[in-house]
């Protein structure tokens, strides 16, 4: 199992299309992958979940992975969160 805290630093916090993007990259790996943000678990592969979860700007998140290919999915994670979450 790999962690990782991040902020989001974008006004908007996440919406549809950082949702969206996020599941996409979650789905690549066969490992779990959650966030974990205001006390709750959330699937990162389902993007109703994540918009659901109502996250805005300059909140912590968790990222945990666990399973297989867990670095590598927790490495592309952070890049996904940095490059389209701005």
């Amino acid at each position: 199992m790999v962690k990782k805290k991040i902020m989001i630093e974008n006004e908007t916090g996440l919406h549809a299309r950082p949702a969206t993007e996020i599941s996409k990259t979650a789905m690549k790996y066969s490992c779990d992958i959650n966030l974990f943000v205001n006390g709750k678990k959330i699937n990162a592969k389902s993007p109703l979940m994540i918009m659901a979860a109502g996250i805005k700007s300059k909140t912590e998140l968790e990222i945990l992975c666990d399973g297989k290919d867990e670095e590598k999915a927790l490495e592309e994670l952070i890049i996904t969160f940095k490059n389209q979450i701005k």
